[in-house]
């Protein structure tokens, strides 16, 4: 087993003994398993997988929506530090459609280089935030 702590600016989203993590860095999506190298490394927007055990399907898996930060592996243990982090079950799909939609049009409307900055931001996280919902969705049929 890895130990998984997942921490945001909140506090502690997750943090327990699991069998595998998927996560996004810079470099594409990456897998923790148990004895993994050492790793620093980038996070991106994404949706972080986790299964708990080795036998778990993957409908079984927990996921959360982050935002950017800073991954550390070292001695069976996966650190993942992000400004934002929201389980599965914290994201309502209606909630996250709308958002996306505004920031869409936040972004058609941008009059200036840090407004469509800003905009794109909004879409990144409200696009993971759709995902994230849309993986609940279809895992709890």
């Amino acid at each position: 087993m890895i130990r998984f702590e997942l921490v945001s600016l909140g506090g502690v989203k997750f943090s327990d003994d699991v069998y595998e993590i998927l996560l996004p860095t810079l470099d594409g999506q990456i897998g923790v398993l148990p004895d993994h190298m050492p790793l620093i490394s980038a996070a991106t927007h994404g949706v972080v997988s986790v299964r708990h055990n080795a036998n778990d399907r993957d409908d079984m898996m927990d996921h959360f929506a982050i935002s950017g930060g800073v991954v550390e592996v070292v001695n069976n243990t996966l650190r993942v530090l992000v400004d934002e982090a929201d389980h599965a079950d914290e994201i309502s799909e209606a909630e996250a459609q709308k958002a996306f939609e505004l920031a869409h049009k936040m972004k058609a409307e941008a009059k200036d280089q840090v407004s469509l900055e800003h905009a794109q931001s909004l879409v990144d996280r409200s696009a993971v935030r759709l995902q994230v919902a849309g993986l609940k969705r279809r895992h709890r049929r």
